[in-house]
């Protein structure tokens, strides 16, 4: 997943939460991301994923976008990179990780070294005694 943030504009301080690809970037309802601002047009860019080279911010038509005050038609994306278009900036983030909780599995792997830690006493007693 990644996270767009609007780091100007009349959403500063907006983010969103990508989960499928391609993203929609414009002015019109119909895109993932809506911006209102000025030189936004109704679909102006589209984030995708293209395997072997990661997240790709491409301009549609003749719309224009800059990465990190470099201008281009399309660009790879890294983390923190800044994209303007139009009179907007949004940050690309990867989102932040989820971790998921072990806690069943280490009860489980505890109570088994428990029973073959008592089974080998049992063992023990039973060829001693």
């Amino acid at each position: 997943m990644i996270q767009l943030a609007a780091i100007n504009g009349k959403k500063a301080g907006t983010e969103w939460l990508a989960r499928r690809f391609p993203v929609g970037i414009g002015r019109s309802s119909r895109n993932e991301i809506c911006l209102e601002e000025e030189g936004i047009w109704d679909r102006h860019a589209e984030i995708g994923l293209r395997r072997g080279e990661g997240f790709v911010v491409a301009t549609l038509g003749e719309a224009l976008a800059s990465v990190n005050g470099q201008s281009a038609q399309e660009a790879v994306l890294h983390n923190g990179d800044v994209i303007e278009l139009g009179a907007v900036r949004l940050r690309f983030a990867l989102s932040p990780t989820r971790h998921r909780s072990f806690r069943f599995r280490e009860a489980l792997t505890w109570l088994a070294l428990a029973i073959l830690c008592f089974g080998q006493a049992a063992l023990i007693y039973w060829l001693v005694g």
